[in-house]
C-alpha cells in the first residue's frame, strides 16, 4: 500500500463517518458501532501515513512502516 493508497482509503472513511452521522433520522443517533469502527480505522491509517512519511524523511524505507493495533493508537495522546 502506498501513500495515495492510503489517503483514498482515507477519503472513503471520512465520506462515511459524514454519511453516517447526517443519514441519521431526526432524533436518533447515528449506528454507534460502525462510527466507532469508522472513526478508529481513520487514526490508524492517519497513524500509518505519518510513520511512512517520517521513514522517507528520515531515508528509511517507507515500506517497512506496519500499521499499529487500534489499542496502541487510541491511546495517544493528542
Amino acid at each position: 500500500m502506498n501513500d495515495q493508497d492510503i489517503l483514498t482509503h482515507i477519503q472513503a472513511l471520512v465520506e462515511e463517518e459524514h454519511s453516517l452521522r447526517e443519514g441519521a433520522p431526526e432524533g436518533q443517533a447515528p449506528d454507534q458501532a460502525r462510527l466507532k469502527y469508522v472513526e478508529e480505522s481513520l487514526d490508524q491509517c492517519w497513524d500509518l501515513l505519518r510513520q511512512r512519511r517520517a521513514k522517507k524523511d528520515s531515508g528509511d524505507n517507507p515500506n517497512d512502516a506496519e500499521a499499529r493495533p487500534i489499542s496502541e493508537v487510541e491511546g495517544y495522546r493528542q
